[in-house]
């Protein structure tokens, strides 16, 4: 049976540093995508398939 997950807040160093890391790499993702959307779309040619063969 599962323990329910609120039972888990003892964190160790390695683990706040790990949530910590995650936190900071989502800011900065979440930076870039705002920046990305302002400059409108871009690589957008990538995506497009030629209906040539």
């Amino acid at each position: 049976l599962k323990q329910p997950k609120s039972e888990k807040k003892e964190y160790d160093e390695d683990d706040l540093a790990k949530l910590q890391k995650k936190k900071d790499e989502e800011k900065a993702l979440k930076e870039l995508r705002a920046k990305a959307s302002q400059k409108g779309s871009f690589g957008g040619a990538g995506l497009k398939k030629s209906g040539k063969k």
